[in-house]
């Protein structure tokens, strides 16, 4: 079954407020097996939604409206899904009911502009809504399955989720045996997106089910979306899971993860499995590694201290760096930064100790050390550690990459893979 997903409303071609409706009916639709093929965005215009409308009634079985219908004359949906149809528009006697019942509540009367709302096209189902006086509407038509659903997702997903959902689930019962579409998202970090795609070039050749599909995030993080399509969750789960054995065999440890949790959840079960610490110095990423590390529950379990040290004077007072390396190799250079990790590590009483300096920009740059320029260290029981790297964008991206390979770094330590 395909779908498109039609969200309606000026208001979202603006940019005055944003589509979420569309990610989570696409999310739940993947979990029935239907693929979103679609989205269109089109404003309160009666002529452009029915075109849209049509054209979507052409290239998908399963169409959905989301807003527009309210009880103003901009609240188009209804009138055009029925006027493209060629469908009467007929009062729903038992929504006329629950209207009177809702403002009766309130001690006003229900005016004509919301008796609008108790109109569905001729044959329709009603989908009575709980939080609000537009209903939706599902329509089998011809080869196509319509249904319109009010716009504010406090009343569109749990609408969507307790009602259109078992529809679809009951209709796809009956024509398809595989009505399960389920993902799995490997989550690779230390290799860029060609490499992955190089390394799993059989894989990738091969695929059929499970498909694969590479995501690159940022240029320091690779996603793999394994997605399966079976009878059932449990043959799903079984799909997924020998594909993604297959892919950690090739790639070993450079998967850190899988699905929702970031980089930072790894590198927090290390150090909780390890029972080690960590105290973080940074220049140039401004704390952001320690917002990282800061993120994951319990993390008062690992981290002694961060410290954001970012003039000179502070890396001397409250790291312990020598001035005088400062002066003949400069703040961002290998020196400092392994002074800057000693330094964290001794002022935390942690296990490990990392230091951060670089130059994440825009300006500061020279010919011998230009912007992007960073020096990550790693300090911790006679151990030191200290990688050049050159990252390139925005300074926030600059800020970014540097956290991100920073918690690359320590995991790889952790691992007793950092060499």
């Amino acid at each position: 079954m395909r779908c498109e997903i039609i969200a309606v409303g000026t208001e979202l071609l603006m940019g005055q407020i944003v589509n979420t409706n569309g990610a989570e009916i696409a999310r739940e639709l993947a979990g029935l097996g239907v693929g979103v093929y679609y989205q269109t965005m089109v404003g309160d215009n009666g002529e452009r939604l029915a075109e849209v409308f049509s054209i979507a009634l052409k290239r998908a079985d399963l169409v959905i409206l989301c807003g527009g219908l309210g009880p103003t004359n901009d609240d188009l949906t209804r009138e055009t899904v029925a006027h493209v149809l060629g469908l009467p528009l007929e009062q729903n006697e038992f929504w006329v009911e629950k209207l009177h019942e809702f403002f009766g509540r309130f001690g006003r009367p229900v005016i004509p502009s919301n008796l609008r709302q108790a109109m569905l096209p001729q044959g329709a189902k009603l989908l009575p809504n709980d939080r609000g006086t537009a209903p939706g509407i599902y329509l089998e038509h011809g080869q196509n399955i319509i249904v319109l659903l009010p716009g504010p997702p406090g009343e569109l997903l749990p609408m969507f989720r307790a009602q259109v959902l078992p529809l679809l689930r009951e209709r796809l019962a009956q024509e398809d045996n595989l009505a399960v579409l389920q993902s799995k998202i490997l989550r690779i970090s230390g290799l860029g997106e060609s490499v992955v795609a190089e390394r799993l070039k059989d894989v990738l050749e091969k695929q059929h089910n499970p498909t694969i599909a590479p995501l690159a995030r940022g240029g320091l993080e690779v996603h793999l979306r394994l997605t399966a399509r079976a009878a059932s969750p449990a043959e799903a789960a079984r799909l997924l899971e020998e594909k993604a054995e297959e892919i950690r065999c090739i790639l070993g440890d450079y998967i850190y993860g899988e699905d929702a949790e970031g980089l930072e959840y790894s590198v927090a079960r290390l150090l909780w499995q390890k029972k080690l610490t960590i105290a973080v110095a940074e220049s140039c990423s401004g704390g952001l590694l320690s917002h990282r590390l800061t993120a994951v529950p319990g993390s008062s379990l690992y981290l002694m201290a961060g410290l954001v040290t970012y003039s000179n004077e502070a890396k001397i007072d409250l790291l312990g760096v020598d001035p005088q390396l400062i002066a003949r190799h400069g703040a961002v250079s290998r020196e400092v930064a392994l002074q800057m990790a000693t330094g964290a590590r001794r002022t935390g009483k942690a296990h490990i100790g990392m230091g951060i300096t670089g130059i994440a920009g825009p300006d500061g740059g020279t010919a011998e050390k230009p912007v992007g320029l960073t020096y990550i260290a790693l300090a911790a029981d006679g151990r030191e550690y200290c990688r050049e790297l050159n990252f390139w964008g925005s300074r926030g991206e600059i800020k970014e990459r540097a956290a991100q390979t920073a918690l690359h770094l320590l995991r790889l330590f952790l691992l007793g893979k950092l060499s």
